[in-house]
């Protein structure tokens, strides 16, 4: 059983999709969202399997939002166009379906769909989770609440805290699966920050990039990508 969101800012292509997946049990709809904003809380607060998701959507695109999906989660391009499939495959999605979805199509990438990755563990680290980590010749217990930016050094990770630096022998990709994205946010390939250690956001001379300057006064480069994922985070209530 595949518990299953779908992202479309279109609700009569929704409707459509819903639809069609009614001929495939295996695939249980959890929720739908109109916009990648709401898609975000959905996921930080449902246990989901499958995403189906358009690409041309406003403010945060599919691309972009599919960067923010959990690796354990699949995901499959539903769109008009035919242009983003390279983009899409770059992100590991799973299949890149033209609309409007012929049943046939659809019924070939169910069949593609790897085994859900379910675990008696929660998926997210709680907040007040503790690391050991070591500065100099001192072992620390250190807080995720504490951790200001996870930073992508190989197959390592350097852990920014108010104790300082540190390391872990961890990739960021692994680290992402275990932060709840309430309360951490990719900024790019590379930096995984807490949102509320952020102070401000500042554009930057690359055309939809961003650098967001953090409390303990470090700047992070927000890619052009997540940049509008960012600003969606903080807009409005």
């Amino acid at each position: 059983m595949f518990k299953t969101l779908i992202v479309d800012d279109e609700r009569l292509a929704r409707t459509e999709l819903k639809r069609l997946l009614k001929a495939h049990p295996q695939c249980q709809l959890v929720a739908e969202a109109a916009s990648a904003s709401e898609a975000i809380n959905i996921l930080s607060e449902e246990t989901i399997d499958l995403v189906f998701l358009d690409i041309q959507m406003p403010e945060v695109t599919g691309l972009e939002l599919a960067e923010q999906i959990p690796s354990q989660i699949q995901f499959v391009f539903c769109t008009a166009y035919n242009s983003f499939a390279l983009d899409a495959f770059s992100l590991n999605a799973v299949d890149y379906l033209l609309k409007p979805v012929a049943a046939e199509r659809l019924t070939s990438t169910i069949q593609r769909l790897r085994p859900p990755q379910h675990s008696s563990q929660p998926a997210y680290l709680p907040d007040d989770h503790g690391l050991l980590l070591k500065f100099a010749d001192i072992n620390r217990i250190v807080r995720l609440h504490e951790i200001s930016r996870f930073e992508s050094i190989g197959n390592h990770a350097a852990v920014y805290t108010p104790y300082g630096k540190s390391f872990i022998h961890s990739s960021l990709a692994k680290i992402e699966q275990k932060l709840n994205p309430a309360h951490f946010f990719k900024a790019s390939r590379g930096d995984i920050i807490r949102i509320d250690a952020i102070a401000h956001i500042e554009p930057t001379m690359q055309s939809g990039s961003l650098i967001a300057i953090l409390t303990d006064k470090q700047q992070v480069d927000v890619s052009r990508r997540q940049a509008k994922a960012l600003k969606t985070r903080f807009s409005g209530l």
